[in-house]
């Protein structure tokens, strides 16, 4: 796990694509640039949505590993 404790968590376990990265992207909105947050969902599009949103905004994805049936995103907002 990533060193720094995140700002918000987000709880996206039985969601289905789009709603994970929807609200990922409500969340990231929220936060001050350089602040982190942890996204957990059951969907495995997730995988790839949440690598691909991080990388086309500039977002640092810090961890992203599957526990179980579940996904963990831990995410830092790009400082721009």
């Amino acid at each position: 796990m990533a060193e720094s404790e995140p700002t918000e968590h987000i709880d996206a376990i039985g969601l289905l694509c789009p709603e994970p990265v929807m609200l990922l992207h409500a969340a990231v909105r929220r936060l001050n640039p350089g602040e982190e947050l942890t996204l957990r969902a059951t969907d495995p599009s997730t995988r790839r949505d949440i690598t691909h949103f991080c990388q086309f905004l500039g977002h640092d994805l810090l961890l992203s590993e599957q526990q179980g049936e579940q996904f963990f995103f831990h995410i830092r907002k790009a400082v721009s």
